[in-house]
């Protein structure tokens, strides 16, 4: 069978933007996230808001190219990038840091500086 890629418009216009965005600033963080962001669903990203916490420390822009769940607790304050949230990890999210989606962040810092993927 022909490899078609993500049928979700939305996702194939953030995909197509991504990579225009890496090519013309010249960071490979987004080359990655839309490598990321091209898998099949079944081998889609889905990140615990327990891991969050883990891996950023205070302050950090965060980006999860898939879901995040909302399992765990956020204690640090941090700014969370993803395709999209659980109602339970956007409402723990906002408590103490920062939800937005990639679309955002991507107008915020094209650059890529500073930014960590975690998957």
């Amino acid at each position: 069978m022909k490899r078609t890629g993500p049928t979700n418009i939305h996702l194939r216009l953030l995909i197509k933007q991504l990579k225009r965005v890496s090519r013309q600033y010249k960071a490979p963080v987004w080359r990655r996230v839309a490598e990321l962001l091209s898998r099949p669903r079944r081998q889609r990203i889905e990140v615990d808001l327990s891991r969050i916490n883990r891996h950023a420390a205070e302050g950090d822009v965060v980006v999860v190219p898939g879901k995040v769940l909302g399992s765990g607790e956020l204690t640090k304050r941090v700014t969370v990038a993803a395709w999209r949230f659980s109602k339970s990890a956007l409402e723990k999210i906002r408590r103490v840091g920062e939800a937005i989606t990639i679309e955002e962040l991507l107008q915020r810092n094209p650059e890529g500086r500073a930014v960590k993927i975690i998957s």
